[in-house]
């Protein structure tokens, strides 16, 4: 066959898919060992949205090196984190593999796979020295650039920067790391933040939940380096908040995902609103709600349903310190960002 007429599914199928694959460290060979070391003859495999197109491939891969009685299985399920786990699947199957986010709840049945970042983030953080004054550093990244934290550190330091870190929460793996709904790590003395990664809405709301510090984004994969600003973000969330100042209805938002609900923060609104209905779901969609007869809504599970796809939502979709400005318990300068604490 020519090169030409070489498919996808072909690649695949003769476990060489993933070698063209060079951004991410898919540990295959962690994996197998684990599957031996179980005796695991069912395998659930889940990613986070952006790569569930790798699946078959990796499932390829795997099947080419693992014993003919494995089978492995793909979840479909929508998920956006490592609270945000295929409950269905990991009771049906001997071994769990969640890539793309590090542990979050400990379980001798789940495997993590961070999926860590094979980029060098050398370059662009020597462009960001452009944006850094020369005081303290506080160093955060994500779990997919945790593999290079040390060196980076080492970086800063042989740069001439004071490099301040620390480890946050129960939520929070490793020192220095950052979740979209949890900042813990950058609580340090520093008043400027370097955040090594890919996207801004990590950095925003670290700029958000720390509004004295200067946030300065280097981003490895698209090669570019900017500062995180609020302001847009801001006049969005104000917005929302003053839509809903009228509302005499409310909808209070349970998330059922496994590391998402948050039934205190809901039962606190239900007894102190006559005019407030719980509403259980594990996909929060613009769609699912549009049926619902109320005024407002109230999200009491992941911060990102609010802050990223807020202005999807037909009525306004608030946190619940949004909604306590909305009925007046609290100003509207004291607006923060909606974040997660603890284990779960």
């Amino acid at each position: 066959m020519g090169e030409s007429e070489t498919t996808p599914g072909d690649l695949r199928r003769s476990g060489m898919a993933l070698q063209h694959d060079r951004e991410w460290d898919y540990e295959l060979d962690r994996i197998l060992t684990a599957i031996d070391d179980r005796d695991a003859h069912r395998v659930g495999l889940q990613f986070p949205e952006g790569l569930k197109r790798r699946g078959p491939a990796v499932v390829d891969d795997l099947r080419a090196r693992a014993a003919d009685d494995v089978r492995f299985l793909l979840s479909g399920q929508p998920c956006y984190g490592a609270c945000d786990l295929d409950t269905f699947l990991m009771q049906r199957t001997d071994l769990f593999v969640h890539f793309g986010h590090s542990p979050m709840k400990q379980s001798d049945k789940i495997l993590y796979v961070p999926l860590f970042s094979n980029v060098d983030p050398f370059p662009i953080m020597d462009a960001a020295r452009a944006e850094l004054a020369e005081e303290p550093v506080g160093l955060v990244t994500t779990a997919q650039h945790m593999n290079h934290f040390e060196a980076m550190v080492e970086w800063l330091e042989a740069a001439g920067y004071p490099v301040e870190t620390r480890r946050g929460d129960e939520r929070l793996t490793y020192e220095g790391q950052v979740l979209g709904c949890n900042y813990a790590s950058a609580d340090i003395d520093a008043e400027q933040v370097l955040y090594v990664g890919g996207g801004k809405f990590h950095p925003l709301g670290l700029a958000m939940e720390h509004p004295d510090k200067t946030v300065v984004i280097a981003d490895p994969v698209n090669n570019v380096v900017t500062i995180a600003d609020t302001e847009q973000f801001m006049k969005q969330r104000y917005g929302a908040v003053h839509r809903a100042m009228d509302a005499q209805t409310w909808g209070v938002i349970f998330c059922t995902k496994i590391g998402q609900g948050r039934m205190e923060e809901a039962e606190e609104i239900l007894a102190t609103n006559a005019d407030a209905y719980m509403i259980t779901m594990d996909e929060v969609t613009p769609d699912r709600l549009i049926n619902f007869d109320v005024d407002a809504f109230v999200n009491t599970g992941c911060p990102r349903i609010t802050t990223d796809d807020g202005p999807r939502f037909k009525k306004p979709m608030l946190t619940p310190q949004e909604y306590r400005i909305a009925i007046g318990e609290e100003p509207l300068d004291a607006l923060r960002f909606d974040t997660f604490h603890g284990t779960w």
